[in-house]
């Protein structure tokens, strides 16, 4: 709890300061890990994350197997603010529950979500534009302590549990979820998304935990992700390794496959799926936020280069001075000497 106080505070402290729009040029999706990322998909933009899988659970003291799949979705838009999101999460599942003395088909919503996420700062804009040296590769990538300071987003949402074969006795039917995300860039290629979760509070079924989400870029199409969970609870306790990757097919959909499973046998948990991210952007537009208010319909002039361009830059700045040097006649005289040399002439004409 302590730990959760104190990011909120942190979170509160922050609210004052200048961000801007949270759309990127490519899709920005949570699958196929359960953290949540800290930056919103956009001002009027709808995307759609969905997947299915396979799951297989046993549990040694119970003496139960349940093997099935089950289907993800989440729905998440932007509104009113670049840095609001509003989400639904929903996870459908059918098995079959197996003991030594009967055998049960189940299936029902095993979650269903409704929430909203905010971000509260972005260190990575400022109000004075950083500007990069394009004349020097080594001062762009140079380590930057500014890497370690987080963006910072809230969460708060309300779960909603139907009565089906997967309630946990005594559960309520509508409990509270709030939640702290962090998120770190470090460098082009790595990123770390932290999640601190209260998840149905005041229920029988509530919990504490954590999600560490760490995803490398491999190339422009390719990234992978390694992600460690941990769940404290009256009624449920875990602890959650999954990996996976994701392939970018088009700059608003992406496919992804992952693999998760626990580290121990009550219950021991196997889960395998395979899912899409697709995002509906024809609506947004870019717009900065400063100071708490938007600056509409213009783009980012603040938007980072990107190491391509940076390039680019280089070398046609190199290409000028290289044409400076050719166009300048190394038999010319200085500027100052020529119009001394007419002063001396004018003096010796007055003399004479």
């Amino acid at each position: 709890m302590k730990l959760l106080k104190s990011a909120i505070a942190i979170g509160i402290l922050c609210a004052s300061t200048a961000n801007y729009g949270q759309f990127t040029d490519q899709i920005n999706s949570n699958r196929p890990g359960k953290s949540i990322g800290g930056f919103s998909v956009g001002k009027n933009v709808l995307q759609i994350e969905s997947g299915l899988y396979y799951i297989n659970e046993s549990h040694n003291l119970l003496d139960y197997d349940a093997r099935g799949f089950g289907m993800e979705l989440s729905a998440r838009g932007g509104l009113f603010f670049e840095q609001l999101e509003f989400s639904l999460d929903a996870q459908f599942q059918m098995d079959k529950y197996e003991t030594a003395l009967a055998k049960t088909n189940r299936s029902g919503l095993r979650q269903t979500t409704f929430g909203a996420k905010y971000l509260f700062y972005d260190p990575f804009f400022k109000k004075k534009e950083e500007k990069p040296n394009i004349y020097s590769w080594k001062a762009n990538h140079k380590f930057k302590w500014k890497q370690f300071i987080p963006a910072l987003s809230g969460y708060a949402g309300v779960n909603y549990v139907m009565d089906n074969d997967y309630n946990i006795p005594d559960e309520a039917t509508i409990s509270p979820r709030v939640m702290i995300i962090a998120q770190n860039h470090f460098g082009t290629k790595w990123v770390m998304v932290t999640n601190i979760i209260a998840d149905k509070i005041g229920s029988s079924a509530s919990s504490f935990g954590y999600a560490l989400t760490i995803t490398r870029g491999i190339n422009e199409k390719w990234s992978a992700f390694i992600e460690n969970r941990g769940i404290k609870g009256d009624y449920y306790s875990d602890g959650i390794l999954a990996l996976g990757a994701t392939h970018l097919l088009k700059s608003n959909l992406q496919v992804d496959a992952s693999v998760s499973t626990n580290f121990k046998n009550t219950p021991s948990i196997l889960y395998g799926g395979i899912g899409f991210s697709w995002r509906f952007d024809k609506k947004h537009k870019d717009k900065e936020i400063k100071e708490g208010k938007e600056e509409g319909g213009k783009k980012d002039p603040k938007k980072a280069k990107t190491q391509e361009e940076l390039d680019k830059e280089l070398e046609k700045a190199n290409k000028e001075k290289d044409n400076n040097k050719t166009d300048v006649d190394p038999e010319a005289k200085p500027e100052k000497e020529t119009k001394r040399k007419r002063l001396d002439e004018v003096e010796e004409e007055k003399s004479n």
